[in-house]
């Protein structure tokens, strides 16, 4: 295995692993209230459930990721993700815990279903178009925030560096599908290096965070 693949693997699990913690508060608040007997299985099904959409998800999202200029849509929402994610800090959606067994699984199913819908586009622009390599990363990441979901959070609130970390990867990836787009990268074909516009991403990712943070301060 290249280790070219090795990375985009790696990084795929660390996007998931950033991106999911809300996932994992979903699962933890979905199943609170159930009796200690029904928490695994909710946890299984719902995740299952959970996984099986996601690939789904993913299929669509690799195949789209070919059509003229989508990936330049692409780009800008994921430049909007990176920069959501640092303005609220990693949290987002609140959800009330069910006390039947295929309600929380439901829920679990539901709330990450459409909490994974921005997940997908940043793993299937790490991914460029190698779908099996966009699952592998997921069947390897998914396990570890279920199952260590709370020390993922505990981490994330002790070091917020991690969410930076998440944040700029996602903005890099922007940068990355913008240029791999036809039309952009007909536009800059004198540029040697798209790696400059990447990181060029991350740069105004970090700039527009402290200059907005500065107004509101």
């Amino acid at each position: 295995m290249s280790i070219a693949i090795l990375s985009k693997i790696l990084s795929i699990i660390v996007l998931n692993l950033v991106l999911s913690g809300d996932n994992a508060v979903v699962i933890a608040l979905a199943t609170r209230k159930l009796p200690a007997s029904s928490q695994n299985k909710a946890i299984v099904i719902g995740t299952a459930g959970a996984v099986v959409l996601r690939i789904l998800l993913m299929l669509i999202a690799v195949e789209l990721l070919t059509v003229p200029y989508v990936k330049i849509i692409g780009a800008i929402l994921l430049f909007y993700m990176a920069y959501d994610l640092l303005k609220t800090n990693g949290e987002e959606t609140e959800v009330k815990s069910e006390t039947t067994l295929l309600s929380a699984i439901r829920t679990i199913i539901i709330a990450d279903l459409v909490m994974s819908l921005d997940n997908v586009l940043a793993i299937a622009g790490v991914a460029d178009g190698h779908f099996m390599l966009a699952v592998l990363g997921l069947i390897i990441s998914i396990p570890i925030v279920i199952f260590g979901s709370q020390v993922i959070l505990k981490l994330m609130d002790r070091f917020p560096w991690l969410i930076w970390l998440g944040a700029l990867l996602i903005a890099y990836t922007a940068g990355t599908m913008l240029v791999e787009d036809h039309f952009i990268h007909h536009l800059l074909r004198g540029l040697s290096n798209g790696h400059i516009v990447s990181l060029a991403s991350c740069v105004l990712l970090a700039g527009m965070y402290f200059l907005f943070n500065r107004k509101k301060s």
